[in-house]
């Protein structure tokens, strides 16, 4: 294999450097227009929080529910607890364990909406032992923030029914239930009761580790800039130099 003349081998490595600090340079770029999305919305979730809080009524209204997504909710209504399920391997304060979910039944309109209503500890010596909490029979008033529907872990199949499941899909709970529920969730807040912790984590939409990223990928390309100025320009210019320098002094011999 014929070797490369050193004029070729020079822009061949000039452009490989070239290719690999202009991808490095976009991907880094593209991380900050992520970390700006997301900081965004970020803003756009602390703005939502900070309007009036919606009753039942409000979640009537389609042009309101459509943006109820992250606002304040004091809801009162009746719950449906012979539909109370428990969605299994969920988080809270570093411990694995099960988020209850009921449907309740809004006071004044009828709409039916899941509540996420917190947190139990799971019975892992006997793993079908549902977990001790109260449900009031009568009217209650529940306070949180509207949700999306619960979200979803990878699940095995089969793995979506029974009391305890991995995930629930609002439509077809909906079905099994012939209950018409709502495409939105409320996640209770307040104090530990009735059994269940409401310790949730504040939504975090990951802005830190689009900056990260960026950081890596700035950082790779400033490498990269780095590597071919000294192997490239330095190294030669310091041989060239050496070079003459012996040059000089053969010279002057």
């Amino acid at each position: 294999m014929a070797r490369l003349s050193p004029q070729a081998r020079f822009w061949l490595v000039t452009v490989a450097a070239v290719l690999v600090a202009g991808v490095t340079l976009s991907l880094g770029q593209w991380q900050l227009r992520r970390a700006a999305q997301k900081q965004n919305l970020q803003l756009a979730i602390e703005s939502q929080s900070n309007q009036f809080i919606l009753k039942a009524a409000d979640l009537a209204d389609p042009d309101i529910l459509k943006d109820a997504v992250h606002r304040r909710a004091t809801l009162k209504g009746i719950w449906r607890a012979e539909h109370t399920i428990f969605l299994d391997n969920r988080q809270m304060n570093g411990r694995t364990g099960l988020i209850a979910i009921t449907p309740l039944v809004l006071d004044g309109t009828g709409q039916i909406i899941l509540v996420q209503r917190g947190w139990a500890l799971r019975n892992f010596t006997d793993r079908t032992k549902l977990p001790d909490i109260q449900t009031p029979s009568g009217p209650v008033t529940v306070r949180g923030r509207i949700a999306p529907p619960p979200s979803k872990l990878y699940e095995f199949k089969g793995a979506d029914s029974g009391r305890i499941r991995q995930n629930i899909d609002v439509i077809e709970f909906g079905r099994e239930t012939a209950l018409a529920l709502m495409g939105v969730s409320l996640v209770q807040t307040g104090p530990a009761s009735e059994g269940l912790l409401r310790d949730w984590a504040a939504p975090n939409t990951g802005v830190q580790k689009h900056y990260g990223y960026a950081f890596q990928w700035f950082a790779l390309c400033a490498l990269v800039i780095g590597l071919y100025v000294w192997f490239q320009v330095v190294v030669p210019w310091r041989l060239k130099q050496k070079k003459h320098s012996g040059h000089a002094s053969s010279s002057d011999v």
